[in-house]
């Protein structure tokens, strides 16, 4: 015997801000991501067409393209603290979609400059290691994301239990390369890759925030990517 039985209501259980966010289909919280990534994507193809990329149009797509790539990626590593700090679960259900975009964008990236910009000259592209290193830190940045988008399904969670964890937390040193890429490229104007290294700086600051409950989740703990 116990609540509920004999007449005894049962309590009600407050649904604390935790739980938001939890009953939305995922469609209806993936589509605007969705539509927002296509959208930017034919936006440039449409101005790559329409010849309205500027002067130097390869140059402008992979600007844009590892833009895009690098925003996405912090876009991502913003949804464990805003978790953590909200305690609405939806952030989670959004980190897989945002991440494989960022990876995605970091594809077309390395594909302008490999096709567009070295025109397939695999001479040309060793020689343009050498003389920018800060192309190796892009190569590297990419090179750590590969792992992370091959096993971000369910099915590789499960074979590699605790080691998927670990393996995924090479987002952040992946994370540091592509700012420190774009430091070291830009030339002049430093407001736009200074603000992504501000944001990626107060990302890994919050990890070292001692662990604790979200708040509005009644004490129930969880874990950080």
């Amino acid at each position: 015997m116990g609540p509920g039985d004999r007449g005894v209501p049962l309590p009600r259980r407050r649904r604390g801000r935790g739980t938001a966010g939890s009953s939305y289909p995922g469609w209806l919280l993936k589509t605007p991501v969705w539509l927002v990534c296509l959208g930017i994507l034919g936006g440039y193809l449409a101005a790559l067409v329409g010849d309205r990329l500027g002067a130097n149009p390869v140059e402008a797509l992979s600007h844009a393209s590892g833009a895009w790539a690098l925003r996405l990626l912090l876009l991502t590593l913003a949804m464990t603290p805003l978790r953590r700090l909200s305690g609405w679960s939806w952030p989670l259900r959004m980190r897989r979609l945002l991440g494989l975009w960022a990876f995605f964008y970091a594809v077309l990236h390395l594909s302008v400059w490999i096709w567009l910009d070295q025109g397939l000259d695999w001479r040309a592209m060793a020689e343009d290691l050498a003389k920018r290193p800060y192309v190796m830190l892009g190569m590297a940045a990419f090179g750590l994301l590969v792992p992370l988008a091959v096993t971000s399904t369910r099915g590789w969670m499960r074979r590699l239990g605790r080691r998927w964890k670990r393996l995924h937390r090479g987002v952040y040193p992946a994370a540091l390369l592509a700012v420190g890429h774009f430091l070291w490229l830009t030339k002049a104007d430093y407001l736009e890759p200074g603000i992504y290294a501000g944001v990626l700086l107060g990302l890994l600051g919050l990890r070292l925030i001692p662990q604790g409950p979200a708040l509005g989740d009644s004490g129930r703990r969880f874990p950080s990517h």
